[in-house]
């Protein structure tokens, strides 16, 4: 029996980084907290709880994992220190051995925070409690509101695919979700809230329903007819998994926005075979294809790694002239970083970190240029416009439902409002299209 009265005037700040899955999961966690009596500390405030929530998609997402755990302990030097996320699950011992680290939980663990705060006092190592990843089988719905006006619902957690360079499966475990029932209850509670966008995340939602026997399309109908609900943006989505049904339903929707993103990785196939990834470029410029034939004005997102061991120069120009091919809307360029424990270290050819740095800027210039001519060509049309909370200046932006930024004049009865503008000039400095109310 947890004893609640530690709780009492206690206070914790979280500390989030990486994906939107994690910013839903932080925030599962304070609510959780929060039910237990602790408040969440004011900005500038020592607080006597940190849960810092650690990405480790990357080399350089653990180091700043690190760095942002000794940042939380050096403003919060009395407090009892919680380190969960990827990077905790993958190298727990790693994370212990921080000086001031108290509790280190993995995947398993995390959502379940207040059963492991019996006690708050601050220990000389960190203790260490996570699961075997092949053993996590649990599934906590979560949903987070950012700093402006989106929420973020959590549909789907693990991977069973085990690409090549990726530790996502051992780091949160194989493929499950929640039930139709419990997230369309959660999106009628954003509505109570008073959100008008849900995002729905995950970490291959497209593969909704392997532990419930239902499906993504059955997932996407039945929040389709949640009142109150204006928008719901699909999040990265394995092109195998999106389906042409899907899309279809995303076209005939009054809700769901036109707006995909999905994971290339790479343009090249002998690449993508290399990477275990479970398409081919034939598929992908198909979904392209699709969406566009329907969809004309969809904004469409494509993730892209370079530099993967194996991409040899040939492989490379073959790649970029595939993306180059496509209609796309805008690239999301990674820098491959070896990740230990993965199959991707067994190939040959390892490219150099100038060759890396080279051929991202030339896709990061070319994602540029498309992006500027998505805008473009939106000009004089009308659109829908969810203007956020945050003010820049004395300036508002916003996103259409086809994900072109708008900017206008602050006006505060007009946020979080969804409302129909003309969409006028691109100004350089807001890096926005200019809004006609």
């Amino acid at each position: 029996m947890i004893d609640r009265t530690i709780f009492q005037n206690k206070t914790a700040a979280y500390y989030t980084l990486g994906c939107k899955l994690n910013f839903a999961e932080t925030s599962a966690i304070g609510r959780q907290l929060l039910n237990s009596g602790v408040r969440r500390a004011r900005k500038g405030q020592e607080a006597d709880i940190c849960v810092i929530n650690t990405c480790s998609v990357t080399e350089l997402a653990d180091k700043k994992g690190r760095q942002a755990i000794r940042k939380a302990i050096q403003e919060n030097p009395s407090a009892f220190v919680v380190v969960t996320g990827c990077y905790a699950q993958l190298k727990p011992e790693d994370v212990a051995g921080i000086e001031g680290v108290d509790l280190v939980l993995g995947a398993e663990q995390k959502l379940d925070v207040v059963k492991y705060l019996d006690d708050l006092t601050k220990k000389e190592k960190g203790e260490v409690v996570t699961s075997k990843t092949h053993r996590i089988r649990s599934f906590v719905p979560s949903v987070s509101a950012d700093d402006r006006t989106r929420y973020f619902l959590k549909v789907q957690d693990g991977c069973d695919y085990f690409c090549s360079f990726c530790t996502i499966p051992f780091a949160r475990g194989r493929s499950r979700n929640g039930s139709i029932a419990d997230l369309v209850r959660q999106a009628e509670q954003v509505v109570e809230e008073g959100g008008k966008e849900i995002v729905l995340t995950g970490v291959n939602i497209g593969d909704f329903g392997h532990t419930t026997q239902e499906t993504f399309l059955d997932l996407i109908t039945a929040l389709d007819k949640v009142e109150g609900v204006e928008r719901y943006r699909i999040s990265s989505i394995e092109p195998n998994l999106l389906s042409d049904e899907i899309i279809d339903f995303v076209a005939g929707s009054n809700r769901f926005a036109p707006h995909f993103h999905m994971p290339l990785q790479s343009g090249s196939d002998a690449v993508l075979k290399l990477m275990k990834r479970r398409y081919d470029t034939a598929l992908f410029r198909h979904k392209v294809e699709k969406i566009k034939q329907i969809l004309p004005h969809a904004f469409i997102g494509v993730d892209v790694i370079v530099g993967v061991r194996g991409e040899t120069d040939d492989y490379f120009a073959e790649g970029e002239e595939f993306i180059r091919s496509i209609d796309f809307s805008q690239l999301h360029v990674f820098t491959y970083s070896e990740r230990p424990g993965t199959a991707a270290l067994h190939i040959d050819y390892a490219v150099d970190p100038k060759t890396k740095h080279r051929r991202s800027k030339t896709l990061l210039d070319l994602s540029d240029e498309r992006l500027r001519d998505f805008y473009l060509s939106q000009q004089g049309s009308r659109k829908k416009v969810l203007f956020e909370h945050t003010k820049r200046g004395k300036k508002m932006h916003g996103f259409t439902e086809n994900y072109v930024k708008l900017y206008a004049d602050y006006d505060a009865s007009l946020v979080n409002k969804v409302i129909e503008v003309e969409v006028n000039a691109y100004d350089e400095d807001e890096m926005a299209m200019k809004a006609i109310i």
